[in-house]
């Protein structure tokens, strides 16, 4: 991968990527196929899997952070289901996602790993760690919610979309495969100059009739009861400035986990695109807390 020198727009720092790592479909027996990037790093590195947060791809989410990751990890991303070139199931289901990442592993022959999540990704690391701790070595949480719903404003919110996803039937579903399968088979390795087309295109790769599914899906989530059953290297990166997931219950999500540790970032919730110079270094200093610690 390459880099340039970096791009200010406005208040904004985006890093001048002309280099976007390739990858391959991987099939997961009985589950489907998802779009895989697998970045080797140093021989014998801890792997890192990267879960990427809602209305998003994998590598959209994450490319300005893999340049850093992959001079000390094994790093490890994938589309998940309902996005990009993730895998199209009939319904979307927390849980399936969060055994998709172990079958992802499965595939590759991964044991033992950490996974690093953003936002709906966060939700999704919990879910794996909690449904699977033999195979979660770590977790490094970002932007991350443990519970939805607890404010008026979230339960209409959430029950709103749980409304329109109940009123729309398979329609979401038939809608994301139709977009899918206008896709080409792979994105471009090389983007040289042509970033903005590139994410714009990775972008509009989820159907946005996926959302509302999605989102009913994510307001049923509440880990509140077996937070403090986890027992495994946790970082946890807080968005100080997130208007989407609040301040106060991130903290508490790292205060719920025993010896967690916390990474701030003065950015808000898209942080890992809009302020990578800041997101970054805070994202390679929580994956070092895990990591020393396995």
């Amino acid at each position: 991968m390459g880099t340039a020198r970096p791009v200010r727009t406005g208040p904004f720092v985006v890093p001048a990527v002309d280099e976007i790592p390739g990858g391959r479909m991987l099939e997961l027996p009985g589950r489907g196929q998802t779009y895989v990037v697998d970045i080797p790093g140093p021989a014998g590195a801890p792997v890192l899997i990267l879960l990427h947060g809602t209305a998003c791809t994998a590598v959209l989410n994450w490319f300005p952070a893999l340049e850093t990751l992959s001079a000390r990890y094994r790093v490890v991303l994938f589309d998940q289901r309902w996005h990009g070139r993730g895998i199209q199931s009939a319904r979307f289901r927390l849980a399936d996602c969060a055994d998709d990442v172990v079958a992802v592993a499965d595939a590759l022959g991964l044991d033992r790993f950490v996974c690093v999540g953003y936002s709906l990704g966060g939700i999704v690391s919990l879910l794996a760690a909690h449904r699977h701790p033999d195979r979660v070595a770590g977790l490094v949480l970002c932007a991350t919610p443990y519970r939805f719903q607890e404010k008026w404003r979230e339960r209409a919110f959430h029950r709103g979309f749980a409304s329109v996803a109940e009123a729309l039937g398979d329609y979401p579903y038939r809608r994301a495969r139709r977009v899918t399968r206008g896709l080409p088979e792979l994105p471009p390795a090389l983007v040289p100059g042509q970033l903005r087309r590139w994410a714009v295109g990775e972008f509009r790769s989820t159907s946005g009739w996926a959302l509302a599914p999605v989102l009913a899906e994510i307001g049923t989530f509440d880990a509140t009861s077996w937070l403090p059953e986890l027992r495994v290297p946790t970082a946890v990166v807080i968005t100080t400035k997130d208007r989407a997931i609040p301040v106060y219950r991130q903290i508490e999500l790292a205060a719920a986990i025993p010896g967690s540790s916390i990474h701030p970032v003065a950015a808000g919730h898209a942080a890992c695109a809009v302020a990578p110079n800041r997101f970054v270094p805070a994202l390679a200093d929580a994956c070092r807390a895990v990591t020393a610690r396995l």
